[in-house]
C-alpha cells in the first residue's frame, strides 16, 4: 500500500480536498482508505446502545457489522495512543491510504495552505512536504498545485508515488 499525506492547519480545508480527491482515485480504478487524526477525543457511540454498553462494561474491541458496513471500535484504556504504523497494519489491502492528519509522521505529504489565513505554512518547518496545494503564489521551490483543481493534485499524486491505475 501507498501512503501519503493531507496536512494543513486546521480549517484550511484538508477534509473538503478529500472529498474530491476519492472519486477522481476511484474513477481511475484506484482503491483508497483515509486514516484521520484528530487531537480531540471522539465515539461514534451512542450511550445507551448495546455496544456503548459493552464498551462501558469492560469489552476491549467492539464490533458492529450490518448488510452496508461494519465498524471495529477498540478501547485503548491505558495503552498508548498507536502510531501510524499500527494502524496501517489493520487496514485492508488497497492502492493507496490517504493520511489526514499525523503531520509529525515521516510520509510524503501536500500541505493544503490558504496564505489569507494569516498562520505560517508548514512546508517551512517539514521536509517531507513534497507539494503544496494553494490558492495563491507562493515563493517555493516546492511544486505549487492549483487548491480548486482536484485533477491537478490526483494526477501529482499519482506520478508522485508511481501508482499505476487500474484498466478499467
Amino acid at each position: 500500500m501507498k501512503v501519503f499525506g493531507i496536512a494543513g492547519r486546521s480549517g484550511s480545508g484538508k477534509t473538503t480536498l478529500l472529498e474530491q480527491l476519492l472519486p477522481r482515485f476511484k474513477a481511475r480504478g484506484l482503491t483508497v482508505s483515509i486514516i484521520k487524526h484528530t487531537h480531540h477525543g471522539f465515539d461514534i457511540d451512542k450511550p445507551g446502545k448495546d455496544s456503548w454498553r459493552h464498551r462501558e462494561a469492560g469489552a476491549q474491541e467492539v464490533m458492529l457489522a450490518c448488510n452496508a458496513r461494519w465498524a471495529l471500535m477498540r478501547e485503548l484504556r491505558d495503552e498508548p495512543e498507536p502510531d501510524l504504523n499500527a494502524l496501517l497494519a489493520r487496514l485492508a489491502p488497497c492502492d493507496l491510504v490517504l493520511v489526514e492528519g499525523f503531520k509529525q509522521e515521516p510520509v510524503p505529504k501536500l500541505e493544503v495552505y490558504r496564505p489569507a489565513w494569516g498562520q505560517p505554512p508548514l512546508y517551512l518547518e517539514r521536509a517531507d512536504i513534497s507539494a503544496v496545494a494553494t490558492d495563491a503564489v507562493l515563493d517555493t521551490r516546492l511544486p505549487c498545485l492549483p487548491l480548486n483543481e482536484p485533477e491537478v493534485i490526483v494526477q501529482f499524486i499519482i506520478s508522485y508515488l508511481n501508482l499505476l491505475e487500474s484498466p478499467c
